[in-house]
């Protein structure tokens, strides 16, 4: 039998072209800035994704699909504070051009419908909720 799964999905119109948003997703010092600090992505088909959406939560997943300026998928390896699943977790960004910049789309799925993992589903469903927001300001704020 299998588990009922639940997932999120978020949408944000950033005024940058895609390349822009693109190197701040693929960025390890990006990431560091709009994700959280000591962020470390590996960014090619097969590379590894690691960080703290929330800052407290800490992610670790293998990059399957890397489409530069398009998409790239990340799929959640176990993690230790993590209760035990059949599914695969996964976040999957999206970038498409728009007449004002890029319009990134973050989809999460594969959590548990189980008590045991609302907090962590919270955690990444908001925690990435506002870590794209702060990438929104990063790319948007002209530079000093």
């Amino acid at each position: 039998m299998s588990e009922r799964t639940r997932g999120y999905a978020h949408r944000i119109d950033v005024v940058a072209d895609s390349a822009r948003v693109w190197n701040a997703l693929t960025s390890s010092v990006a990431l560091g800035i709009w994700c959280s600090p000591g962020a470390e992505i590996s960014p090619r088909p097969g590379g590894s994704f690691r960080a703290s959406v929330d800052r407290i939560t800490e992610l670790e997943a293998h990059i399957d699909i890397f489409e530069p300026q398009r998409r790239m998928r990340l799929i959640h390896l176990p993690a230790a504070r993590a209760p035990a699943a059949e599914t695969a977790i996964v976040d999957d960004f999206m970038l498409d051009p728009s007449s004002e910049g890029t319009i990134i789309r973050l989809l999460g799925s594969g959590f548990p419908i189980a008590p045991e993992w609302d907090p962590l589903y919270l955690r990444l469903r908001i925690g990435w909720e506002k870590a794209i927001g702060r990438l929104k300001t990063l790319l948007e704020t002209p530079s000093a």
